[in-house]
């Protein structure tokens, strides 16, 4: 018995290991690890998305993840990138106002990350104070397939300047400027960083100024993914007075946006960086405004805004990410094992009684058909084939495995054989008693 208890061990353990495996196996299947490189779709080079893209790259290799940064014209070109499922474009920057999820149903928002703001500068000689106002003039703006392009031609269309009244035109920012500082254009309708170099000249540059969107709520309300920014006097250059008055912008904000299909991980991890990324105060901004965790136009991913509300999960807040995901596994594994082999400890008694029951009655029914036998008229050759089948019998009762617990049945049975065998025996001597009777009065 005790051999067969370690062999039981040893066969419960295999088990366990197999159904280990299987789990691992089907996990890696069904639910596969996060990919250790991915690709995020930016900017042209130079611009806001490709310094953001650095920025989170350098985040995310703490994590040893490999962000790959792909150059694009602008968010345009991302949208089409991120709805274009043989890509392999998972995440993307975009502004606001370029499309809303009902032309993309299959991306999802990571919350709005920071204010992209729409800059409109005209030479200091000239006085403007509307935006219909620039109607004829020549105007630069960012280049076509971008962001910035398709959100200041909608602001124009809507203050009636387009390209059949007016000159637009893609210009390279820094020639841009320089054309606005030489009267060869008329303005500058494009977007900044609030650290640009450029933008920081151009606020500092007393030949140019900076148009205050006066109406600048009717456009937030005419475009619900517009906002409305106030610049207040003095805060680039707060002893100059530069501004020297309050500027109201108007802004959209970025975003980041990825595939339904993304792995859940890599959604935590990208939100964990946005936060990191975005949530110091800033020119327009605040500790704590950014990344939101609604957005005017996208459905927010369910792990981001969980993300953001409630922090990080445990197993992210003490251990790397490359191993979460290992121990996550284990976990899983684990908890399939357990409610795999506690069923089987509750019922494999409950089976093994059921398979002793079981060949101990085949064995009863062997004994009820050599007692039924024994009610006719034999010979001794068939008495003594029953005497063979009786000891076959109680061989296989012998080697019958039965626990300690459950030796009432063994002996039972073996008590039942022995009744039989003793009736067989008796049978037999009274048969071959009778056979020498005869033989002798034969002989007489």
């Amino acid at each position: 018995m005790q051999r067969l208890g370690r062999w039981g061990l040893l066969k419960l353990v295999a088990a366990i290991i197999c159904i280990a495996g299987l789990s691992w196996f089907a996990l890696d299947y069904f639910i596969p690890a996060p990919p250790s490189k991915f690709t995020m779709v930016t900017s042209f080079p130079g611009g806001h998305y490709v310094d953001l893209g650095n920025r989170y790259r350098e985040i995310l290799a703490r994590s040893h993840i490999d962000l790959e940064l792909r150059s694009t014209e602008g968010a345009v070109e991302n949208l089409k990138l991120l709805n274009d499922p043989k890509s392999g474009i998972q995440v993307g920057i975009m502004q606001g106002g370029i499309a809303t999820g009902k032309q993309a149903p299959d991306l999802l928002s990571l919350g709005r990350i920071d204010y992209q703001i729409f800059w409109l500068f005209y030479p200091e000689t000239e006085k403007f104070d509307d935006v219909t106002q620039f109607k004829g003039k020549r105007i630069a703006q960012g280049p076509p397939g971008s962001g910035t392009r398709a959100v200041t031609e909608k602001i124009l269309n809507v203050s009636g300047v387009n390209s059949e009244n007016t000159t637009l035109l893609n210009i390279p920012v820094q020639d841009a400027v320089n054309a606005l500082n030489d009267g060869r254009i008329d303005a500058l309708f494009i977007t900044f960083a609030e650290d640009s170099p450029i933008l920081l000249s151009l606020l500092k540059n007393p030949h140019v100024r900076t148009l205050s969107f006066t109406d600048a709520e009717a456009l937030t309300r005419i475009f619900p993914f517009l906002v409305r920014l106030v610049l207040p006097r003095g805060t680039i250059d707060y002893a100059r007075k530069i501004p020297a008055a309050d500027v109201t912008l108007i802004a959209t904000t970025n975003v980041i946006l990825v595939r339904k299909e993304i792995h859940p991980a890599l959604i935590d991890l990208l939100a964990q960086t946005i936060l990191e990324a975005h949530s110091a105060p800033g020119l327009f901004q605040k500790v704590g405004d950014f990344p939101t965790q609604t957005d005017p136009e996208f459905p927010v991913s369910q792990e981001a805004r969980d993300f953001y509300k409630n922090g990080p999960s445990f197993l992210n807040r003490y251990l790397p990410f490359w191993m979460t995901n290992y121990v996550q596994r284990i976990i899983a594994v684990l908890v399939t094992v357990i409610a795999v082999v506690f069923p089987i400890f509750n019922y494999a008694p409950r089976l093994f009684l059921w398979s002793v029951h079981e060949r101990m009655s085949k064995l009863y029914r062997r004994l009820r058909a050599i007692e039924k036998k024994l009610q006719a008229e034999l010979h001794v050759p068939q008495l003594a084939a029953l005497q063979d089948e009786l000891e076959n019998i109680d061989r296989a009762a012998s080697i019958l495995s039965v626990p300690a617990r459950y030796s009432a049945l063994l002996f039972s049975l073996k008590d039942h054989i022995n009744l039989i065998r003793t009736r067989l025996a008796a049978r037999l001597i009274e048969m071959r008693s009778h056979v020498t009777k005869v033989d002798q009065d034969v002989n007489a």
